[in-house]
């Protein structure tokens, strides 16, 4: 009897249709890893002027990049020492930038599939740039190649440059001049924006935007970031209510006529 396949199992095997013939989806995930890991690891270095900057020591500077490792969050904290806040406000503020990256978790656990003793050092590599890079591929293994080396480039790559950085921020002066502070949000930003794709994704995007434009003048530093987050709630409860009014309308309108009547067809011989 022949072996009974699965759908995932083909995909697994043969890869999605598109693949690049050059190498497969194996040097596919290759390349894409290191171009991504490459351009975002650099700017670890203006993470270490910014930090060095804002008056945290080169131990802590480089501290933050090696223990805690996603940029975003790295930049907040800092950001908001830098602006004044209270070093809670602003911790708090990277904390819950950085809680995206357990629900990355959660969906890379079940793609990756890794054997238990490896997940809690893969669990430091998820972060926007593994994730974005791993679930573009289109086989299991081409994502675990790509996860792998993204993570390896990008975590070389910025901690080194965050020492760099670090290390250079007297040599720069004014980091502000220089418009090193708006490297990250620019990358962050950049690789944002392909994946909002649907009008909810954006609405809620612009949303959050907009409070922390807003709030910004008028709240301590750190805490524009965490009230931002209420905007996809937001955006989402209103969208559900729109979907219920539009649905309570065209109820009352669906047409309720029973079916015309019709004569069965007489049976045939080959029907019975």
């Amino acid at each position: 009897m022949a072996e009974q396949r699965t759908p995932l199992q083909d995909l697994q095997d043969t890869g999605a249709p598109g693949t690049p013939p050059d190498g497969g989806p194996d040097a596919a995930a290759v390349r894409d890893a290191l171009g991504v890991g490459t351009a975002v690891g650099l700017s670890g270095f203006a993470f270490g002027v910014t930090s060095a900057g804002a008056g945290l020591t080169l131990l802590q500077t480089c501290a933050l990049s090696l223990l805690v490792f996603t940029g975003a969050s790295q930049f907040a904290l800092v950001g908001a020492l830098a602006a004044g806040g209270n070093p809670f406000t602003a911790a708090a503020g990277a904390f819950f930038l950085g809680v995206r990256n357990a629900f990355y978790g959660l969906r890379l656990s079940q793609l990756l599939a890794l054997p238990r003793p490896l997940r809690p050092l893969a669990a430091h590599w998820v972060i926007d740039e593994t994730t974005a890079v791993t679930l573009s591929r289109p086989t299991r293994r081409s994502a675990r190649i790509g996860f792998t080396v993204t993570g390896l480039t990008l975590y070389v790559l910025w901690n080194l440059t965050t020492l760099a950085g670090a290390l250079g921020a007297k040599a720069l002066g004014d980091t502000g001049a220089w418009g090193l502070d708006a490297a990250s949000p620019a990358v962050f930003l950049a690789l944002l924006a392909p994946m909002l794709r649907s009008t909810t994704e954006r609405v809620a995007a612009g949303l959050a935007v907009l409070l922390v434009l807003g709030l910004l003048p008028v709240l301590p530093a750190g805490a524009p970031v965490l009230l931002s987050a209420l905007a996809a709630p937001a955006v989402l409860f209103l969208g559900g209510r729109g979907t219920r009014r539009d649905a309570d309308r065209t109820g009352g309108t669906t047409d309720t006529k029973p079916a015309p009547h019709t004569t069965p067809a007489p049976h045939t011989r080959e029907d019975r």
